[in-house]
């Protein structure tokens, strides 16, 4: 956001007197002085007036975790232990979750507090691959792959999914990789063919691995390179 437009969005300033703090210098953007009305404020910066902090500018955060089953992707819940409580970590509340679980589903979850950031790793138009290694209660057919790569007519949003990647492991096990997020996708797509789903693990987000020196229910800080990647 311009940094003229930030200003003129707090309730104390109007256009005219933004107008005139910028041109007193009275402005710094991560330290640094600014009178450009097109100087950018990001999510993170530091803005200050004179010594007054307007935007206090906290550092983005970035975090893998391995969701165990038995586990909400919420940030709170009045029943349940969520995926936040597993988290050791101040200030978690301002985390967000980018790319739910289901409550049994397990794997890669990725939590983050930069909005930009993970609606870039989540969005369908990025067409970003989500892989699932699947279990199933019934065989998996050649058909399936042929069907899932066509795509899938979902007459509740009435739309047909993207086209997805079916590798038939074994009789009842494969792994599927999707682009987008459906609800309940995976298993409405298997159930395409009355085939229920007994285990879901996501093992991938686009080019986000999930460590496989992670338990279930642990997490680590996501890398420079892997924050990179995105």
């Amino acid at each position: 956001m311009r940094v003229d437009r930030f200003l003129s969005n707090l309730p104390r300033f109007n256009r005219q007197q933004v107008r005139l703090l910028l041109v007193a210098k009275r402005i710094r953007i991560d330290g640094q002085v600014v009178s450009d009305p097109h100087a950018e404020v990001r999510e993170f910066s530091r803005v200050e007036l004179d010594d007054e902090v307007l935007q206090a500018g906290k550092p983005p955060r970035y975090f893998m975790l391995h969701k165990p089953m038995g586990c909400v992707s919420a940030t709170r819940d009045p029943e349940h232990r969520t995926v936040l409580d597993l988290l050791d970590e101040p200030d978690k509340h301002e985390l967000h979750i980018a790319g739910r679980l289901d409550y049994n589903t397990t794997g890669l979850l990725i939590l983050t507090n930069d909005g930009s950031w993970s609606r870039r790793l989540t969005q369908p138009q990025t067409k970003l691959p989500k892989r699932y290694y699947v279990e199933t209660e019934q065989d998996i057919g050649p058909e399936y792959a042929e069907t899932f790569a066509r795509g899938l007519y979902f007459a509740f949003e009435d739309l047909t999914t993207l086209p997805a990647e079916l590798q038939i492991l074994g009789p009842r096990c494969a792994r599927l990789s999707i682009v987008e997020g459906r609800y309940h996708q995976v298993k409405r797509m298997f159930g395409h063919f009355d085939n229920k789903v007994l285990r879901l693990h996501r093992e991938r987000m686009g080019p986000l691995v999930l460590d496989e020196n992670l338990a279930p229910g642990e997490y680590r800080s996501l890398t420079d390179e892997e924050i990179r990647l995105i």
